[in-house]
């Protein structure tokens, strides 16, 4: 665990500012519309098995209007030709997501009650797609900090240095019991799980997307 927190505290200062200015984005979905909050979650369920980068270039050029007015089959084209993975379950499930569109004043009203990780059970309920790891990405880039997004480089990462045994699929038992770990390595760092996990893809992949 030293050396990986070593590598955390080496980060170059420029890299740090990124981070803080995509931490800032993220708590910005505050003061943002539902169409926003939608389009995130429309970005989240494409995350799914499947690149980041070609999501967000999707959801660049999709936008609201895209994820929630184009029928099914021209959803299909769009993602195709973004050479994106499972074209036609990615769009099934931004169709279905579309009973959502309230989806901003929704987790609001959970979190304000009772908290951000039933806000994550909520989601992974009732949004067709989303896992634990989606519904905490969509938790964390709208502003909420405390879950682990737990995709391949994170617990690559983790196993690289021994703070789990091995990388395998996560059921909801075995993803709360990860994520307790990663949150212990963000507390001994006295930062966010959120700030950790950009943290932490960045050593991974040396980039710092969302």
């Amino acid at each position: 665990m030293q050396a990986l927190i070593g590598k955390i505290n080496s980060i170059p200062q420029e890299v740090k500012k990124v981070i803080d200015s995509r931490l800032n984005e993220f708590s910005s979905f505050a003061t943002k519309p539902e169409e926003d909050w939608f389009s995130e979650l429309c970005f989240c369920l494409l995350t799914a098995n499947s690149k980041a980068s070609t999501a967000i270039s999707l959801q660049n050029d999709l936008g609201f209007k895209g994820f929630a007015g184009l029928s099914e089959p021209e959803l299909v084209e769009q993602i195709k030709s973004h050479k994106h993975r499972f074209h036609n379950t990615k769009a099934s499930r931004i169709v279905l997501a579309r009973k959502y569109l309230d989806i901003k004043k929704t987790i609001q009203n959970i979190v304000k009650s009772n908290g951000q990780s039933e806000a994550r059970e909520w989601l992974v309920k009732n949004v067709h797609g989303l896992g634990y790891k989606e519904s905490s990405h969509f938790l964390r880039n709208t502003g909420h900090e405390t879950l682990a997004i737990l995709d391949r480089h994170i617990l690559n990462l983790m196993h690289e240095h021994k703070l789990i045994l091995e990388v395998k699929p996560l059921n909801a038992k075995t993803y709360l019991a990860t994520e307790s770990q990663f949150n212990s390595l963000a507390s001994q760092l006295k930062m966010s799980p959120s700030r950790l996990d950009l943290c932490m893809w960045y050593i991974r992949t040396g980039k710092v997307l969302k």
